[in-house]
């Protein structure tokens, strides 16, 4: 009997990518369906997706991919850069990334597969990373407090007007810009400014404000630190005639110059930001990257988004946990002053672990190599004639080249090098970690003269001011002095990581943040230097791959989504968000209905729907929410007449904020475009959608995706992100462009959203190898097996926990909350205690009390499988159990295995008085020590650490009362 033939050609296909994605195999699946009652996936999203949104059954995407196709496709798209050596500058320089943390945390999925750290507990590692990053950023720029980084400079610094604005004494004036501010950023500012009645100035201020400008009232003033020309100069005098006209002042500071430079704080300073880039990070053709903002004291309270600080647990020991006004727009919502909801952690840690391996003397050491060469660079220009615009400068030079600064720049293209055109008699030229001797020479050449580096070194003298040489001492903590050898950088690093909870130690199923698997071979090719390197302003024909790679991603998107066009350049969700509020409210200003300025919002909404709103100049009006979960059909028509013809836009998530996919959708819509208004649909829950129903096929005029959750660019332990907008043809012409990048978006449109051009285009072929790896059917049958599992979870959960809200036939979209507000009515267990607990059976909790109080919001993902489900659900029907023996009294209510949870292994080693037993703590029900999670504290006391706020890393008993 001879073996059955199997074709070659399916031999060759080998394992579809879609089997290594989603966790339940086909016996799996079966098992689910059975549990929630039906025969097949496609039985199950019938009966689950209203039928009035469906409509996306043949998706026309490229056939799947084999891991090795995608792999060779991405290879060559990377050989289509042309990656040369970038002396542009403009806040992008090329940098060193010390192996040890290119392999250890940018490559780690223990890094790189974390959440943002809202349990505390079990996110100890990355959060004193990041109080490395806040203790760095705090030291360099003289300024106490820190935030935990944010999206990129230009953004920051719009932060910093709205920041300026809002803590100052002066209401009303202008926000004035120094004209050597870098060009992206005042572009950035104006965007942000124009909806909210901001006059943004840009003026000279090398000789001081303007006596015109200053009888105009001056609310907030950005200075430049270096210049984006070079100039370094003494920003005092300056600084101190802003504060005489009661002006908050900014000052946008590179962090490698702060080595050798007076710091910002010590000028007078009220806030610095900038970005952390050359700390190591790639620059990746704009991003990601960590921008920076840090304050005086007195504003710490003030500070837009993440802010670690430090506290002490239950047994007294030191701990760290997010402080103060994180996620403030949740509790804010229209009353927010930023809508950052998000950070760049895994960036900012690799900033400050670059900090940490080469200490303060290191990082003095490459800046002053930096400059030396800059100043090199600069005597040999001038001894053949060119001339420079100053004298005193860091690492950048402009040179003066009347009519021939495109010669100079197309000449030192073809030795291998990229310049700054500024204009047509301009040259700017930027030394970095990565210059060498050859490339002077190759300026040199450019510019038609000849040096010698030797001899110019020797008699050149640094170009840096005496009078602002830095004097004051900075990361004097030990952390920046211990970890010299990569033998001890490798240990710290595995020490940290150790203490956190990451998708590569188990399930994390927080409803609305969508965990799921980011596979290794959609992560690779971020790391090769032909994506890596390539800086944002280069010719746009040096980036022909990546280019391309942009736009496929771009079609893909909006073939998924159903919009005519998508915008890659936010690079947030939040960012998104106020860029397709911006899109609508030019389109509205473009038809002379200037007076649509209504938002309508469901108040079951994600808050930063409420607070982008607000940014994009529009007055919030909340909608109320069924009993049902739905947007109360009744009320929206009744705010719709109310506001007539004020009205701009409606933004609703679908699925809904509360898991279920909303009957009345299309409804909505139609009754909001009737009066004339636009339809936003929040992306958030795309994850449910994908294959199965386009928003702007069924009345969505404009979506924020979530790359990072959808299509599985890793959180990073809260960051980076992508928040790309799609919208209707209409609204295209409305979309983000760029003043450096004219192919970044259309001429009319609204002004850069961030930054860099394509937002953080170095982890868009994440999700491009995503998309091509799983094709239209794979997409499809993701969507599908997300809904799956949270339908499976909710009915083996639900009769040991209320499901809070239900669908079609009794069923949830791809997420479900389960209710402990009549537990807690019972029992005195609180959302905490099951939160906590949950850490001791080796699971990260779900989404704590959101939307709704009281309640745990569940998302399983497409990609755990059935055993990891199951370990969870018993894991929640243990923790019901335990919560009735403190209902029955069998456990004592205020000294109980939930109330006291989480359980460290220094307690369990410790006295024991507690009436249930160490094996109860710390082995319940179904877990055993064979891969045990630890957590390294006990249960965090929150209030102490804000009402005694420390940001930065001093021993503990310097502060303990």
């Amino acid at each position: 009997m001879t073996a059955k033939r199997t074709p070659l050609t399916d031999l060759e296909r080998g394992t579809p990518f879609e089997q290594r994605h989603i966790g339940p195999d086909t016996a799996a699946q079966a098992k689910m369906l059975a549990q929630v009652g039906y025969g097949s996936l496609d039985e199950l999203t019938a009966a689950a997706v209203p039928e009035v949104i469906k409509g996306a059954e043949h998706l026309a995407l490229p056939a799947a991919r084999t891991e090795a196709e995608v792999l060779a496709e991405l290879r060559a798209l990377a050989d289509r850069n042309e990656v040369l050596t970038s002396m542009i500058g403009l806040g992008y320089h090329g940098t060193f990334t010390p192996p040890v943390i290119l392999r250890n945390v940018m490559e780690n999925p223990a890094w790189y597969t974390a959440y943002t750290p809202y349990q505390p507990e079990i996110s100890q590692g990355r959060l004193e990373a990041l109080l490395n990053f806040q203790t760095v950023v705090a030291d360099l720029t003289g300024l106490p407090t820190a935030g935990a980084s944010l999206l990129d400079e230009g953004t920051a610094a719009a932060e910093a007007m709205a920041l300026s604005r809002r803590v100052g004494k002066v209401k009303e004036g202008v926000f004035l810009v120094d004209a050597e501010t870098l060009p992206q950023t005042v572009a950035v500012i104006e965007t942000r400014a124009e909806p909210t009645g901001v006059e943004v100035v840009v003026a000279d201020l090398s000789e001081g404000i303007p006596a015109e400008i200053a009888e105009r009232g001056v609310f907030g003033v950005l200075l430049q630190y270096p210049g984006a020309s070079g100039v370094v100069r003494d920003l005092k005098p300056v600084i101190d005639r802003a504060h005489e006209l009661g002006a908050i002042v900014t000052v946008a500071a590179d962090l490698l110059a702060l080595t050798l430079l007076t710091a910002p704080g010590e000028l007078g300073a009220d806030i610095a930001v900038g970005t952390t880039q050359r700390f190591g990070v790639p620059m990746g053709f704009g991003g990601p990257h960590a921008g920076y903002m840090s304050v005086r004291d007195k504003f710490a309270r003030s500070l837009p988004g993440r802010l670690v600080g430090v506290s002490k647990d239950a047994d007294g020991q030191q701990a760290y946990r997010l402080a103060l006004q994180t996620r403030e727009q949740h509790i804010r919502r229209e009353k927010a002053t930023s809508n950052i909801c998000t950070a760049q952690v895994l960036l900012a840690v690799m900033a400050g672990m670059y900090a940490v391996y080469h200490g303060p003397d290191g990082l003095a050491a490459i800046a002053r190599r930096t400059h030396r060469l800059a100043a090199v660079l600069a005597a040999g220009l001038r001894a053949g004639g060119v001339e420079l615009t100053g004298d005193a400068f860091f690492d950048t030079v402009t040179a003066k080249v009347p009519g021939r600064a495109a010669d100079v720049v197309a000449k030192a293209r073809k030795a291998g090098v990229n310049l700054r055109l500024a204009d047509a008699d301009h040259v700017g030229v930027s030394c970095d970690e990565t210059t060498t001797r050859e490339h002077l020479a190759a300026v040199w050449a450019a510019f038609g003269v000849e040096g010698d580096v030797d001899g110019l070194d020797a008699a050149t003298d640094d170009a840096l001011p005496g009078g602002l040489l830095r004097t004051s001492e900075y990361l004097t903590h030990p952390v920046f002095h211990a970890h010299r050898s990569e033998t001890a950088m490798l240990r710290y690093l595995r020490s940290l990581a150790d203490k956190d909870y990451a998708l590569d130690r188990g399930m994390i199923p927080l409803g609305s943040c969508t965990m799921k698997l980011n596979a290794t071979t959609e992560m690779e090719a971020v790391t090769w230097p032909e994506f890596g390197a390539l800086h944002p302003f280069a010719p746009a024909d040096q980036a022909a791959g990546y280019l391309d790679l942009i736009h496929q991603l771009e079609d893909q998107l909006a073939e998924v989504t159903g919009y005519a066009k998508v915008s890659l350049q936010p690079n947030a969700g939040s960012q998104g968000e106020l860029a397709g509020l911006l899109a609508i409210r030019a389109y509205h200003r473009a038809n002379g209905d200037t007076q649509r300025t209504v938002c309508l919002i469901p108040a079951s909404a994600h808050g930063t729907n409420a607070a982008s709103a607000v940014m994009a100049g529009m007055k919030v009006v909340v909608v109320k929410t069924a009993e049902s979960g739905d947007v109360d059909v009744d009320d929206l028509h009744a705010k719709i007449e109310q506001h007539g013809d004020q009205l701009s836009v409606l933004m609703v998530t679908y699925p809904s904020t509360h898991g279920v996919f909303e009957e009345q959708i299309t409804e909505v819509c139609a009754a909001v475009h009737d009066a004339g208004g636009q339809v936003y649909v929040d992306g958030a829950n795309l994850n449910a959608l994908v294959g199965l129903a386009k928003p702007g096929k069924f009345g969505s005029d404009v979506s924020h995706l979530n790359l990072h959750k959808t299509f599985c660019i890793p959180h990073g332990g809260g960051g980076p992100g992508v928040g790309p907008i799609g919208v209707r043809e209409h609204l295209a012409p409305y979309l983000p462009n760029h003043p450096m990048q004219p192919s970044a978006g259309p001429e009319t449109g609204v002004g850069p959203i961030s930054a860099a051009p394509w937002g953080s285009a170095g982890i868009l072929p994440i999700s491009w190898a995503y998309v091509r790896l799983m094709g239209a059917e794979g997409l499809r049958r993701a969507s599908q097996v997300a809904v799956l599992g949270a339908n499976y979870i909710a009915k083996r959960l639900e009769p040991h926990y209320p499901v809070l809200y239900t669908g079609p036939g009794g069923l949830v979209a791809h997420e479900c909350i389960i209710d402990v507000r009549p537990l807690t009515k019972a029992t005195g267990v609180s959302i905490d205690d099951v939160a906590k607990r949950l850490i001791d059976y080796g699971f990260h909790a779900p989404t704590m009390s959101f939307p709704v109080a009281g309640t745990l919001m569940i998302e399983p993902t497409e990609s755990e499988d059935l055993a990891e489900l199951d370990r969870f659900c018993e894991a929640m029907i243990a923790i019901r159990a335990e919560i009735e023996k403190v209902g029955s009294g069998e456990w004592d209510a205020a000294d109980n295995p939930l109330r006291n949870a989480p359980h460290t292994a220094s307690r369990l080693a410790g006295k024991w008085d507690h009436p249930y037993s160490r094996e109860e703590a710390v082995f319940p029900a179904g877990t055993t020590a064979d891969g045990k999670y630890w957590p390294p504290v006990s249960r965090i006391d929150g209030a102490y650490g804000d009402r005694n706020l420390v940001c930065s890393c001093p021993p503990l008993d310097e502060y303990e009362d």
